[in-house]
């Protein structure tokens, strides 16, 4: 029998609309955090987050058919800039929105939620300097419960 996977388990695409307003109210609510959510955005923001999120944990491809895929998302926050904290702040909120957002209290699913957000925000570092430059196709990650795989 196959497992289901990360998105299957956590609830599929409600459940990661939930988690991506959750995680957008926790970010408002840090004070470190704060000031790259408050200043307007798209109106499409949280749905496009809950698609990539989503899309990442294998759910459907929404996110690269609709919205250009991962270099489309990393152009988004490239040249943004962060403090020094801002990549653990922002897991801690991650984590703290799984328990907002309802999503099963299983600690395999919450430890593969938390094991990508420090990759992600790992790798979105680089391109946080202004002036920062994101290729174009970049590859879409793919987190299953053994980690980051390609497709």
């Amino acid at each position: 029998m196959t497992r289901p996977s990360i998105f299957e388990s956590a609830g599929g695409a409600p459940a990661f609309a939930a988690l991506a307003a959750a995680n957008h109210e926790r970010c408002l609510a840090d004070p470190e955090l704060e000031h790259a959510f408050s200043h307007g955005g798209r109106d499409d923001h949280l749905d496009r987050l809950a698609a990539y999120w989503g899309e990442v944990f294998g759910g459907p491809q929404t996110y690269s058919r609709s919205f250009g895929g991962h270099s489309a998302m990393v152009a988004v926050h490239a040249g943004e800039g962060i403090g020094d904290d801002w990549s653990q702040r922002f897991v801690a909120c991650f984590v703290q929105a799984a328990d907002d957002a309802g999503l099963p209290a299983d600690p395999e699913l919450r430890a593969a939620l938390r094991a990508y957000m420090q990759w992600a925000t790992a790798e979105l570092e680089p391109y946080a300097p202004a002036g920062s430059v994101v290729p174009p196709g970049m590859e879409m990650p793919y987190w299953s419960w053994d980690g980051l795989e390609r497709r």
